[in-house]
């Protein structure tokens, strides 16, 4: 059985990777014994930084700097890959942005911004990663899908907008691409316990207590919660997976019932 989880010597390229639940999912498939590709472009030295935390958990880790959103330096990124590190048996396009404006108050601009990062980049690369996997026919592809790719929120339209085509260019993707034993799936992440969390994650602040109510496991998720699915979907034990998204949230998208804390 082990076998079917052995992702041993693959190459997994992880964009938007130098923090949060990229490098959780970095640190999983690197303690399960892939090689790590770090992406990210707001800076060389987060993406030196991250690669030297996975290096000293014993992980092989390397670093790519270059915009999601820009076709060319995707291609040109894709290609040194592959030419440097070896064939990317492995993508999880992890980048993405939130921006909490009310709809009537966002600009055009804002929500263009989080659609280009949150949808079309997740496109693009794929795109171009794709086209190796198809020759070599095999491949698996895993979109960071959202709970809400399934629900509303206020002040998240943009969001919500794009994981919700997200979710929906994920079963295109299998449609077209799972006749060449490429396998694309999604996983949409509930509420995490992570640094951009740890100011609200006290007790009494209101936004925890909601989480923790609202939630049937009555907890955040631990990041290291992400490395199970990301592992199952990135190895042979996915292999007639398709075009679904497995979310991974305590079980909130399952009730519409009294909170967790409630009789």
């Amino acid at each position: 059985m082990t076998n079917l989880f052995d992702i041993k010597g693959k190459v997994a390229l992880i964009t938007g990777s130098t923090h949060g639940l990229g490098m959780a999912m970095a640190k999983g498939l690197g303690q399960a014994g892939a090689t790590i590709v770090v992406n990210g472009n707001s800076s060389q030295e987060k993406i030196d930084n991250a690669v030297a935390e996975l290096k000293s958990e014993g992980i092989h880790a390397v670093g790519y700097k270059f915009n999601v959103t820009e076709e060319q330096e995707v291609k040109t990124a894709v290609q040194k890959i592959e030419s440097e590190v070896g064939p990317i048996d492995i993508l999880i396009n992890n980048a993405g942005i939130i921006k909490r404006i009310p709809l009537l108050d966002m600009e055009v601009s804002d929500f263009r911004e989080v659609v280009d990062i949150d949808l079309v980049s997740p496109f693009i690369v794929s795109k171009h990663v794709a086209k190796g996997m198809i020759s070599r026919r095999q491949g698996k592809i895993i979109n960071i899908c959202s709970m809400m790719s399934e629900l509303g929120r206020n002040t998240v339209s943009a969001y919500a907008a794009a994981k919700g085509g997200l979710k929906m260019l994920t079963k295109n993707m299998a449609t077209e691409w799972a006749k060449y034993n490429v396998q694309i799936n999604g996983i949409g992440p509930g509420y995490f316990a992570t640094e951009q969390t740890k100011p609200i994650r006290v007790d009494g602040h209101p936004f925890n207590d909601f989480i923790i109510s609202r939630t049937p496991a009555a907890k955040w998720g631990d990041p290291s919660d992400l490395a199970g699915a990301a592992i199952f979907l990135s190895s042979k034990a996915s292999d007639f997976v398709n075009g679904h998204i497995l979310y991974v949230d305590g079980g909130i998208l399952a009730t519409i019932g009294k909170p967790s804390n409630e009789e």
